[in-house]
């Protein structure tokens, strides 16, 4: 039987007054009954955030780690490992490792990630769970409510497997009913995908709120202008290399363009070889490239300069949840092409900011990258300001953040 000791954070900084206290902690770790992170769960009320990628985590979580942390928060990070692993610890915050693949679809995989996250919450006992993508959204939520942890969902886009529909969909469908059925708040990216499950009977309304996407940090993605002509014009697309990002769209629409405009030079940025059935061959985009039709640039963690050396940002995606990389090219005061789908057309105005093109449509992609390009240089540098000032009235990180502390707040309620 374990002996039980409350202590405070304070005791620790008076090293004479609390020698006795140190005695009695020392005496628990000699004896195996404690560890250090049974410790940190003493002192800290904790949060676990899950996705299926660290990665992710660090990059669309950061600045909402850093409020919780100010509000007194330990951080607990569950994702398989990659190279995002040691900024987030960097931060502050402790990384639980977990096997998930996340596209497989193995029964036995997923019973095995449930009951891996259910081990993990039972073990730190943490205030809230907090769940991102797929997986960790189902299996990570249903694992809380055994573990009678309060849970925030984000459905941060329905992806390839709403896209195309499939018994794997009905499947998802499913799981996502047992999932949210307990959840205390589940937030959407936008609307309608909100409208989509809660017309599916997949969640309650009332549980429902809308997001700005990830929100976009304005004082590290800064304005800044750019107006060429000529030879070096340049657009670019940003996106993991899936077929459902609309990348084939994007290389026909560059063949049209370069008919007319030889000059003009397309781009590509984005992870190669992604684990996903919808993953662009390595071999396509060598092709691609060997012909002259575009530019790979691969991959980055900081994409402020690729987009700073462009005139305009496209995605003309099949769905999305909010893509964070127009609001990245928008908040760096850039024009963006893309698609009138649910996610990608909530992020500019048409003919304002930006146009909007036909899903799945090459010839219309390409007649809107031609009428940006007959405009004249005052009237892009205009639609870039438009879409810097949209950012700065709907999609600033703050909302977000607030939004999630006071959701904390609530849920702890209850």
């Amino acid at each position: 039987m374990k002996l039980c000791v409350v202590w405070t954070p304070q005791l620790f900084s008076d090293n004479k007054k609390c020698f006795d206290g140190y005695k009695i902690v020392l005496r628990g770790f000699s004896s195996g009954a404690y560890t250090w992170w049974d410790l940190k769960n003493m002192t800290k009320p904790s949060v676990v955030i899950s996705a299926n990628t660290a990665w992710n985590i660090y990059n669309f979580r950061k600045e909402l780690i850093i409020a919780l942390q100010a509000e007194g928060y330990n951080i607990f990070f569950v994702s398989p490992s990659d190279d995002s692993v040691p900024h987030l610890k960097a931060m502050g915050c402790e990384h639980v490792p977990i096997v998930m693949v996340s596209s497989g679809t193995s029964p036995v995989h997923d019973m095995k990630l449930c009951w891996s996250y259910r081990k993990i919450l039972k073990k730190i006992k943490p205030e809230v769970y907090l769940g991102y993508t797929i997986k960790p959204n189902i299996y990570g939520s249903i694992a809380a409510h055994m573990t009678s942890t309060p849970t925030i969902n984000n459905i941060s886009g329905l992806g390839t497997v709403f896209i195309k529909k499939s018994w794997i969909t009905r499947v998802v469908r499913f799981l996502y009913k047992l999932a949210l059925s307990r959840a205390g708040i589940v937030f959407f990216q936008n609307s309608d995908d909100q409208a989509e499950f809660v017309a599916e009977s997949l969640v309650e309304e009332e549980k429902c709120r809308c997001l700005p996407g990830s929100g976009i940090d304005l004082e590290h993605f800064s304005s800044s202008r750019r107006v060429s002509t000529g030879e070096k014009r340049q657009f670019l697309l940003i996106a993991r290399l899936l077929w459902d990002k609309g990348i084939r769209e994007y290389v026909e629409a560059a063949k049209i363009v370069k008919s007319q405009f030889p000059s003009i030079r397309f781009k590509i940025l984005g992870f190669l070889g992604v684990d996903n059935r919808t993953s662009v061959p390595k071999e396509a985009v060598e092709n691609w490239v060997e012909k002259g039709l575009i530019e790979y640039l691969g991959s980055t963690s900081d994409i402020r300069p690729f987009i700073e050396d462009v005139d305009c940002v496209v995605l003309p995606s099949y769905r999305e949840g909010t893509p964070r990389s127009l609001l990245e090219a928008a908040a760096l005061s850039r024009p963006i092409i893309t698609t009138d789908v649910p996610g990608c057309r909530q992020t500019i105005d048409d003919e304002v900011s930006g146009f909007l093109c036909q899903v799945r449509d090459s010839a219309d992609l390409a007649a809107k990258m031609i009428q940006y390009l007959e405009l004249s240089p005052d009237e892009q540098r205009a639609m870039g300001d438009m879409g810097r000032k949209k950012m700065e009235n709907e999609y600033a990180v703050s909302i977000v953040v607030e939004s999630y502390l006071e959701a904390i707040d609530d849920v702890r309620r209850k």
